[in-house]
C-alpha cells in the first residue's frame, strides 16, 4: 500500500504523538487511509471503536482521521477528554490543520494538531507516576 507519508515524515509525527503523550495520561492516534466513502467524523467513530480507542482507563483517546483521496479528516476524542473540551476544541484543531493543508503542509497540520490535542490532555488529564502507554503511538493505515 502506498503511503501519504515517506519514513522521514512519518517519525515526525510519530515523534510528536510521543511527545505529546510525555505529561498526560492520554492517549493520541493517526489514521490515514485513501477513501472516506461517507462522512469523516462517522468513520473515525467506527475505527476509534475497532482500533480500541476506547480502551483507556480514563477514556481519553484522541483520534485524528485522514482519508488522503477523499480529502476528509476528523478529529474526535473519547467521552473524558470530550466533556472536558468539548466541540469548540475539535474544530479549532480542525481548522488548524486544514489551514496547513491548504498550504501543502500536511506534516506540520497533523503535528501541530497532535501537540493540541497533547496539550488539552496534559491540562485534564496530567501524567501519573504509575502511568503505562495504553495504546501504540504509531500511524495506524487501512
Amino acid at each position: 500500500m502506498s503511503r501519504i507519508l515517506n519514513a522521514e515524515q512519518e517519525k515526525i509525527v510519530v515523534d510528536a504523538i510521543a511527545l505529546a503523550e510525555k505529561s498526560t495520561s492520554g492517549e493520541i492516534r493517526v489514521h490515514i487511509e485513501k477513501v472516506c466513502k461517507g462522512d469523516a467524523i462517522a468513520r473515525a467513530t467506527e475505527l476509534f471503536e475497532k482500533l480500541g480507542m476506547t480502551n483507556t482507563a480514563l477514556r481519553n483517546g484522541v483520534m485524528i482521521y485522514i482519508a488522503e483521496q477523499s480529502h476528509k479528516f476528523a478529529i474526535i476524542g473519547d467521552s473524558g477528554i470530550h466533556e472536558k473540551v468539548g466541540s469548540d476544541f475539535w474544530n479549532h484543531s480542525k481548522d488548524i490543520m486544514q489551514q496547513h493543508f491548504i498550504k501543502g503542509e500536511f506534516v506540520e497540520g497533523v503535528k501541530e494538531a497532535v501537540l493540541a490535542c497533547g496539550d488539552a490532555l496534559k491540562k485534564y488529564f496530567p501524567i501519573k507516576h504509575d502511568d503505562s502507554n495504553e495504546l501504540p503511538n504509531d500511524i495506524s493505515y487501512q
